[in-house]
């Protein structure tokens, strides 16, 4: 068993998209977690979730580019604001009671990283990412939305990059 949680903030270039697992270290979650450490891709490299180098975030997250990382300043945004922003997320949700801290030895997060190639803004990388992962694991552990808040909104709003 597991929680998805899924979340965008933002606009322009430096919009956030997240989407996340939730799961003990043991399960599904934790083998794809080994996995995607073990078995890196190329341009896609994994990374954990720390708030300065030798200060990992708790639960252990580890952040996975949706896009390309394709030169040094691609690799900058990812292992700069987008990493610290998904760790002080993940932390302070632990201190905030969202992630129940006596689970954050027992369980890991995979968190799905979008950044667009044109963003250039450090500052809205990190707000924007550290908002959308506070809010993907606020609805990943109410298990929101609810099946009716879907089934009663989805011809009610437009997806933002269709139609």
């Amino acid at each position: 068993m597991y929680l998805a949680g899924e979340a965008l903030v933002g606009d322009g270039a430096e919009v956030s998209h997240i989407d996340l697992l939730i799961g003990d270290k043991e399960g599904a979650v934790g083998k794809a977690f080994a996995d995607a450490l073990a078995n890196q891709v190329d341009k896609h490299t994994p990374l954990f979730a720390v708030i300065t180098p030798n200060l990992v975030a708790k639960p252990i997250t580890m952040l996975i580019p949706k896009v390309s990382i394709r030169n040094l300043d691609d690799a900058t945004k990812m292992f700069g604001p987008a990493q610290k922003a998904v760790a002080m997320a993940v932390v302070e949700s632990v201190e905030e009671g969202i992630i129940p801290k006596s689970t954050a030895e027992d369980i890991c997060i995979l968190c799905g990283v979008f950044i667009h190639p044109e963003a250039q803004d450090a500052d809205k990388i990190y707000q924007y990412n550290y908002e959308a992962t506070k809010i993907a694991i606020e609805r990943a552990f109410s298990k929101k939305p609810t099946m009716d808040e879907i089934i009663e909104k989805k011809n009610e709003t437009r997806h933002p990059f269709y139609k």
